[in-house]
């Protein structure tokens, strides 16, 4: 049995080996050899991960390592241990990390199919990978530029300093864009309610959204005689993405693609992401580990998108997410009646609908068919949802894609109740 020492040493030595496997087959980018490729590296990655935490457990870098006043070699010897212990627990969960966020790139972008049949991405074999075509699909996540940039040897520190000033610069840039905690929004407020039922006196307590009339709510639940005061505002913060190990490499990759430009790269996919995708589709998609499913505050890296855009306003591109994740919930129970339109396309109207774009630019944004886009728009003012999201300003838009002869407009009158 290999000791702990021992086996630290070879987590660092095959780390250092798939970094230099992968550079290679990126020479040559072939989708089904890179995916078999990664899904070989992520299981033995894995069973790399359980034993050096069995092993060495959850315990950060010693302080008293650091410590210059502590003469004693002893001491020094085993805090050196642990810390390099630690340090490699580390590395082969930001190697994980970033193989991870490479399968859910290819398999956003890419049908594998055996045959005519679409099998997932790790159902791909030694055995069956000369048989499996990958197929493009025709609207896109993520940005798959960057798959040469993750660190899949783990070692973001040492790769950054092979870069140039200029990627060391964008890296902690994008970093700190990634790391920033939301602006904090007040989403509703929490009131104490006196009043009079029965000729007694009673209380309660409910939430009412932050923009609603709060004399006029009170009025309707509890008659003239109340009185009221806020408790508390319902506020909501945090971190875009709660992983840090997704956070590395994402500043490392797209820093490295584009010192320039990438943090507006990543601003746009991010967006992309949001308005091309389903709630539930998020929680299962892995493009970005630990991102939220749902945007409730705002980030300065969705609006640098549309920084260059004349009229822009600071929070814009927060304010279309936030908008959107709101749509979804009240969208829910109601999507039956839209089952034709797929997500990337619902994501599309939606955006339509709030912002001052026409189709042309919306399908430029998103990266969808503008002919498909339109097509969308007319099914989904025929189901007249757009009634229940929108308000009347907004309706406007929506005027052009109603039915024009007098016969139709009787049948979606009929269709709407």
């Amino acid at each position: 049995m290999t000791t702990t020492e021992e086996l630290v040493a070879q987590v660092n030595k095959i780390l250092d080996d798939i970094g230099i496997d992968l550079g290679e087959l990126f020479e040559d980018f072939d989708p089904v050899r890179l995916a078999h490729t990664l899904l070989r590296n992520i299981s033995l990655l894995n069973d790399l991960q359980d034993e050096l935490e069995r092993r060495v457990g959850e315990t950060a870098p010693s302080a008293r390592f650091m410590d210059k006043k502590s003469k004693d070699p002893h001491l020094q010897w085993i805090y050196r241990k642990k810390h390099n212990r630690t340090l490699a627990l580390e590395r082969l969960r930001s190697a994980i990390t970033a193989h991870k966020m490479a399968l859910a790139l290819l398999s956003a972008n890419y049908t594998f199919k055996l045959g005519r049949k679409e099998i997932p991405i790790d159902a791909i074999t030694k055995e069956n990978i000369e048989k499996i075509k990958a197929v493009e699909k025709p609207v896109k996540l993520g940005r798959l530029e960057i798959l040469p940039h993750l660190a899949y040897s783990g070692d973001v520190l040492r790769l950054l300093s092979r870069e140039s000033l200029e990627v060391r610069e964008a890296f902690k840039s994008i970093k700190g864009k990634l790391r920033e905690k939301g602006t904090v929004r007040t989403r509703g407020m929490r009131i104490e309610v006196e009043y009079f039922e029965n000729n007694r006196l009673k209380k309660a307590r409910l939430d009412l959204p932050a923009d609603a009339d709060i004399e006029m709510e009170l009025r309707k639940r509890f008659g003239r005689r109340f009185r009221w005061r806020v408790l508390t505002f319902v506020k909501t913060k945090g971190v875009l993405i709660n992983n840090h190990y997704t956070v590395d490499n994402l500043a490392l990759a797209y820093a490295s693609l584009d010192p320039e430009g990438g943090a507006e790269k990543l601003g746009l996919d991010i967006f992309r992401y949001y308005f091309l995708t389903s709630p539930t589709e998020r929680e299962t998609l892995g493009i970005f580990p630990g991102i939220k499913v749902s945007v409730d505050c705002h980030y300065s890296i969705l609006d640098l998108p549309f920084r260059g855009e004349e009229g822009f306003k600071t929070g814009q591109g927060s304010l279309y997410v936030i908008r959107k994740c709101e749509m979804e919930e009240q969208l829910i129970g109601k999507r039956k009646d839209i089952t034709m339109i797929p997500n990337y396309l619902l994501g599309g109207v939606l955006l339509y609908g709030m912002s001052h774009y026409d189709e042309g630019k919306v399908a430029e944004l998103l990266g969808i068919d503008e002919a498909e886009l339109k097509e969308a728009i007319k099914k989904f003012v025929i189901s007249g949802l757009h009634k229940v999201l929108f308000s009347e300003n907004e309706l406007k838009k929506f005027e052009k894609f109603m039915p024009k002869t007098d016969k139709a407009k009787k049948f979606l009158d009929l269709l709407q109740g």
